[in-house]
């Protein structure tokens, strides 16, 4: 699209609520967008078109369609905050898109609630999967949550499972509208509960300890084969990994998805793609992915490398769990790194552990064999049981 396009925020308390300068860019317009909702809002004689459904697929066409045209798209409150206001502008580039927004829902809330934005935090699980608000469920979070309201059973259910069923919600419905309403309650109380689709959810997370986005979780919370990186050493590797917002990692042989979930649960923006070649451990990382809050940021690529690896999407950092010694592999990987990109492989047998070597004489880097031992009972007394060893080669692509 050529021209530029005005995206204009509108708050629940619709065009009344709109002030008059906004009033004028919008009956200014030639076409308008927005959802069925939004255009029934406005008056005037533009050409009006909802978007598609799905969005993604059919809005370069529906932009096409009018390139030329004095376009404003309608969107709800600030249309920057989960809305189609960061949509356009990744489609079409920062300086195609201008945003006019109204007060957020968010900002109303944490007007209603007292909350502070430095003491709470927003999630959207708007078009996401439900199992991205694991990661935040911990004790003694604020939490303000988009979601439509005919999903917030599941939400309260998911809480529920979680052992944070007794953790305060509040329900508000239509924010900034005449018919604006409260809904005080606990998670366990809104398990079947009906509430208008304007809605957001204020949580208070009570019950439970939830999980440190730290890495180096417990073994336990894995589902696996065996194969897993264990709780230390995977620390090590996550730690090697240096993972930053916003980046993305290769996991390759991921196994039961350890590493590359940690690298997920660091920060939201950042991104794994788990390559794994065996079916039943790709639906397993699947599983501990979503069991683990990450579902939408950790995406298993399923296949073997170095094949799997073409056409994916260029990594930050790389880990090699598994496959290190087979042919082509870490070429592939080292070839798809960038400069300034980090490379963790580890090994427990020999073969790989020569191919490490060989690789760390020719690029550098940091070879270290990592020894952990644990206490356990020997009849009544306790002594060491040596977990197996793991070399780790850990580079800097560039540094040397």
């Amino acid at each position: 699209m050529d021209s530029r396009i005005t995206v204009v925020g509108i708050g629940a308390d619709g065009w009344p609520g709109v002030p008059e300068a906004v009033r004028t860019r919008i009956l200014a317009a030639q076409v308008l967008l927005g959802s069925r909702r939004h255009l029934d809002l406005v008056p005037g004689d533009a050409v009006r078109e909802p978007w598609p459904s799905p969005l993604l697929p059919g809005l370069d066409e529906l932009l096409d369609r009018h390139t030329g045209r004095d376009v404003v798209a309608l969107a709800s409150g600030d249309p920057l905050v989960s809305g189609i206001g960061s949509t356009l502008i990744r489609r079409l580039g920062r300086d195609a898109v201008e945003v006019i927004p109204a007060v957020s829902s968010v900002a109303l809330a944490r007007a209603r609630m007292g909350w502070s934005a430095e003491n709470c935090e927003t999630i959207t699980l708007v078009g996401r999967e439900i199992d991205s608000l694991r990661r935040v469920l911990t004790r003694g979070r604020r939490l303000v949550v988009l979601v439509d309201g005919a999903r917030v059973p599941d939400v309260a259910t998911l809480m529920v499972e979680a052992g944070v069923g007794r953790s305060r919600v509040t329900v508000l419905s239509h924010l900034g509208a005449a018919d604006e309403s409260r809904i005080e309650s606990t998670a366990a109380e809104l398990t079947e509960a009906h509430v208008p689709s304007l809605s957001l959810l204020c949580i208070e997370v009570d019950g439970g300890a939830g999980l440190s986005t730290l890495p180096g979780l417990d073994d336990g919370v894995y589902e696996h084969d065996g194969q897993l990186s264990k709780r230390t050493v995977r620390l090590a590797a996550v730690c090697a990994l240096a993972p930053r917002p916003g980046e993305v990692l290769w996991d390759v042989g991921a196994g039961a998805g350890s590493v590359g979930i940690e690298w997920a649960r660091s920060d939201p923006r950042c991104r794994t793609l788990a390559v794994e070649r065996d079916e039943r451990r790709a639906d397993t990382i699947e599983r501990n992915a979503a069991a683990l809050g990450v579902p939408a940021t950790v995406r298993v690529v399923r296949g073997p490398a170095p094949a799997a690896l073409d056409g994916l999407e260029t990594p930050d950092a790389i880990f090699v769990g598994g496959g290190g010694s087979r042919e082509g592999v870490l070429e592939a990987c080292w070839d798809a790194l960038p400069s300034g990109g980090r490379l963790v492989a580890h090994s427990v047998t020999l073969e790989t552990e020569a191919v490490l070597v060989q690789w760390w004489k020719r690029w550098g880097g940091e070879l270290v064999r990592l020894s952990v031992e644990h206490a356990d009972p020997i009849g009544g007394f306790t002594g060491w049981r040596a977990q197996r060893p793991v070399v780790q080669w850990s580079v800097v692509k560039g540094e040397r």
